[in-house]
């Protein structure tokens, strides 16, 4: 197995946090991960993509995620800004930070592949008091997948936040897991 996820959003949101947070919780269950960014101009507020591959064998691709099994966008104004789904695999799906439902975001993104979206700017406003949305997402794509544990992500959380912050992240990551849960039913 190996799956290939590509990441999308704003410098500055958690793009490339998100990717290696699910790279160590990844590590922690046994498998091998590779994580990685690429940055254009480099700065606050300009895309970002970062990159995650989880496998049960070694990995030896070490460039970009040209064709993901998982896109992961983070923030809904990239979809302005970058071709999202460029390279999507036909079987592929998108889990999105998106205000509005999973088929308006399928139709505006003009694709047949699975879509789920989620709120995370809400949810993360809500817990954190910020639009950080990157534990949200994270929360999301497992939900989503089930590639990974969620008392893996939790446990991954207090290895990387300090309290307080490791308890709103923790709260964020399970509300967005359970909330995908459904939608995904």
């Amino acid at each position: 197995m190996l799956v290939e996820v590509r990441f999308h959003g704003r410098g500055g949101q958690g793009v490339v946090t998100a990717a290696d947070f699910l790279a160590v919780a990844g590590f922690k269950e046994g498998y091998y991960t590779l994580s990685f960014p690429t940055f254009g101009a480099e700065k606050r507020g300009t895309p970002v993509a970062s990159f995650l591959r989880i496998s049960d064998e070694q990995i030896v691709v070490r460039d970009e995620v040209y064709n993901p099994d998982y896109v992961v966008v983070l923030d809904p104004s990239v979809f302005e800004a970058v071709n999202v789904v460029a390279g999507l695999k036909n079987n592929g799906m998108v889990i999105a930070n998106y205000p509005k439902g999973s088929e308006d975001l399928k139709r505006e993104l003009k694709i047949e592949n699975k879509v789920f979206t989620i709120n995370a700017t809400k949810f993360s406003m809500k817990i954190l008091g910020r639009p950080i949305t990157n534990t949200t997402m994270v929360g999301a794509f497992v939900g989503a997948t089930d590639i990974l544990k969620l008392k893996t992500l939790k446990d991954t959380v207090e290895e990387l936040f300090e309290p307080p912050l490791a308890e709103k992240n923790k709260l964020l990551i399970e509300e967005a897991y359970k909330y995908m849960k459904e939608v995904c039913r």
